[in-house]
């Protein structure tokens, strides 16, 4: 077997739309340095409604919100104001410390929206956990896009198939937003430890198995399976080298216990004063913020 496990998402009801929690999961945390995957949506935002993320902080990673459907506006404490749309990545690098919000805009919040799109994190390696805070803005057109016979494959982050994205990385991984064709092989980079696929619409057979929408398939480290599409899909394919163990609590992802207990204490300080002049700020334009949570 060339399958290691099948991890089904867990739905959360964030008030008006759903998001389907896969990664970390009880028996498997991460895909290489995938230590967070959610599916959001699809969502109807009705006219006059949105999505409010308030101000919140990240220690310890890299997060990337890749949209399918609506848009998103990205506000950071570095100064950075950037609206995400279908295909774009924002590249958020989070290291010893960051702020951000993520926003429904005037236009869309007026006039309705879908809204459909993964988030993730990616864990840092062990020396980079303290790196600078980064944000960088990719547009849809800047990522390479490979073809292969019935596939369309969009290099979201790392390394695949000869093609390298633009997304700064600190350690060997693969994201791809694939589409395919009934009938289509899917491939798999074979030189990375950890490899899995989401089915993010359709239908995948892996050596002669179905597997449906809302499937996230694990394959065993060195496997070959065979997978192609069982009918038309919509596809996402990541993986990587494996980082160890890594501790999440709320929005903060460390090595160590001890530096999640730093962020905690100086999330609460910072707020506590306003955010002036304090280990966090918030993002210019911003007065509110989501307070520590106390479970």
């Amino acid at each position: 077997m060339s399958i290691d496990i099948v991890i089904e998402p867990r739905m959360r009801d964030l008030g008006g739309f759903s998001v389907g929690r896969v990664l970390p999961f009880a028996k498997r945390r991460t895909v290489g340095p995938f230590i967070f995957f959610d599916e959001m949506g699809p969502a109807e935002f009705a006219p006059g409604t949105g999505i409010d993320v308030r101000p919140h902080p990240h220690i310890g990673l890299a997060t990337v919100t890749y949209l399918f459907d609506g848009e998103l506006r990205h506000r950071d404490s570095l100064g950075f104001d950037q609206v995400i749309r279908p295909g774009d990545v924002n590249w958020m690098i989070a290291g010893r410390g960051i702020v951000h919000s993520e926003r429904t805009d005037d236009a869309p919040r007026k006039n309705g929206q879908t809204m459909h799109g993964i988030q993730s994190w990616f864990a840092l390696p062990e020396a980079d956990e303290e790196t600078e805070p980064e944000f960088h803005h990719h547009p849809k057109s800047s990522l390479p896009v490979i073809e292969k016979p019935g596939l369309s494959m969009r290099l979201i982050a790392g390394t695949a198939f000869g093609e390298t994205s633009p997304a700064k990385t600190f350690s060997p991984m693969f994201y791809l937003g694939v589409e395919a064709e009934t009938g289509a092989d899917i491939p798999l980079p074979d030189d990375y430890e950890e490899r899995a696929i989401y089915v993010l619409a359709g239908a995948v057979d892996v050596d002669g198995q179905r597997h449906d929408k809302g499937s996230m398939i694990v394959f065993k480290p060195g496997a070959a399976p065979m997978i192609a599409a069982a009918e038309a899909s919509k596809l996402m394919l990541l993986g990587g080298a494996s980082l160890g163990e890594r501790h999440i609590w709320w929005n903060l992802v460390s090595s160590s216990k001890e530096r999640i207990e730093k962020a905690k204490a100086d999330w609460t300080s910072s707020a506590a004063q306003n955010f002036d002049g304090t280990v966090f700020t918030l993002p210019p334009d911003e007065t509110e913020h989501i307070p520590l949570p106390t479970d």
